[in-house]
């Protein structure tokens, strides 16, 4: 593939707008990323609070620990850490730098400020609304489909800026991805100098281990990637699960070191990463292909989860883990017609699992879904595979691919509807 190919282009902006690093839950971090610009906005500290957010944001909010805050979770507190201590430059680091007494002023604002929570109407999946007043005076910040989206910035009702996004299919800011397929990412691996794709995903590698690394030898959460080795061992198999699932410990139960997301996600960025990086130490393959192989992981899992959206019932640990899958078929020396079928048998054992919220479970979840991508890839290498008319699996990768886009963008609406239901109730 030469350089100036569409294909090739798109990749290396993918990797250039998804690999960015973020410290704690991306959903959370949105809100107070959102919440400090309402607050600058309005130049002075709010005594009154609303956040209106779609139901996938307040379902991945409402249970995850947000990060430098002492401890505390939820939209209140994710709101009120970027109020009294964001810093909106970072982006999705927006509360990394909150000092000790700024996170005992997060409580303390808590504590007096009311902040009220309302359920968007809007036909968006991803919508963060907040609005700030102080003595008369309001400000409002508004995010859309992705986690630094901002389409609307107001100060006592005049417009500081306004980006439209009335109806669902007004562009995000990213750049086009229709054109992405398993073949022509595998050419663009392939052919790619490795100085268009080395410094993101040496990052990602580097960020996501040393959270892993945390999630291992501290007590986060439910302690997956602690299970998983005491349990079954130390083979690559098991490391490349367990790794995967501490630094998903680590960031659901409140860590404040950043991660390097995909998809908009910490949790896909660290699935899409850390098993391809244990089984490249495994096979001593070196550096080059090590840094191929993990880049591979992440255009397909955002090739995945494109047809899909940031935000669904579907969770998106299965994208990430289907990627995963296939930057190992690489490793071990696979062409297309290897990481096809392991993308395919992986799809056909893990589709199904289904995002509650953000919270120490995704681990767990997180462990599964890397399995199904080992398992699919030794499925084919067996000589097994699932076949076309097996469930939703079709003829050919990009269809079946298709597919459980539109399973989990259309079909699975209303089961998004009814977590939110249960979860709230």
């Amino acid at each position: 593939m030469q350089y100036n190919d569409p294909i090739y282009k798109t990749c290396v902006q993918v990797l250039k707008e998804e690999l960015l690093p973020a410290m704690g839950c991306t959903e959370p971090i949105a809100i107070a990323y959102a919440a400090a610009v309402a607050r600058r906005t309005l130049g002075a500290l709010p005594t009154h609070v609303t956040v209106t957010a779609s139901g996938n944001i307040i379902k991945n909010v409402k249970c995850v620990f947000v990060p430098n805050t002492g401890g505390l979770r939820g939209i209140p507190a994710a709101a009120a850490a970027g109020i009294v201590a964001g810093r909106d430059e970072l982006l999705l680091e927006v509360i990394s730098k909150a000092t000790q007494a700024e996170q005992a002023e997060i409580r303390a604002y808590l504590d007096r400020t009311p902040i009220e929570v309302r359920l968007s109407e809007s036909p968006h999946i991803f919508d963060i609304d907040i609005t700030v007043e102080v003595d008369g005076h309001t400000a409002r910040a508004r995010i859309v489909q992705h986690h630094t989206n901002l389409v609307q910035v107001e100060k006592d009702g005049e417009v500081l800026l306004h980006v439209d996004c009335d109806t669902v299919e007004t562009g995000d800011g990213l750049c086009d991805r229709s054109g992405l397929s398993v073949a022509g990412i595998l050419e663009f691996i392939e052919s790619a100098a490795l100085t268009d794709i080395e410094a993101p995903v040496r990052r990602q590698i580097e960020y996501n281990t040393r959270i892993a690394e945390e999630g291992l030898s501290e007590s986060w959460g439910a302690n997956i990637g602690k299970v998983l080795l005491d349990t079954y061992g130390n083979d690559v198999k098991v490391r490349a699960r367990a790794m995967a699932a501490a630094g998903s410990d680590a960031r659901m139960n409140g860590c404040s070191l950043p991660v390097v997301i995909v998809s908009g996600s910490g949790n896909q960025g660290i699935t899409a990463s850390l098993p391809v990086v244990e089984f490249a130490k495994e096979l001593g393959v070196g550096y080059d292909k090590t840094i191929r192989a993990v880049a591979l992981s992440d255009l397909i899992t955002v090739h995945l989860k494109s047809g899909i959206g940031r935000l669904s019932a579907y969770c998106g640990a299965v994208s990430a883990g289907c990627g995963s899958g296939a930057g190992i078929a690489y490793l071990y020396g696979g062409g297309l017609k290897e990481i096809e079928h392991t993308i395919v048998n992986s799809i056909a054992i893990d589709s199904g699992i289904v995002c509650d919220g953000a919270k120490a479970s995704c681990a767990a979840k997180i462990a599964s879904a890397v399995d199904a991508g080992i398992l699919g890839y030794h499925m084919y290498k067996n000589g097994q595979e699932f076949r076309a008319g097996d469930g939703l699996v079709t003829h050919g990768v990009e269809e079946t691919i298709r597919n459980i886009g539109t399973l989990a963008r259309e079909g699975m609406r209303e089961t998004d509807r009814e977590i939110l239901h249960i979860m709230c109730d």
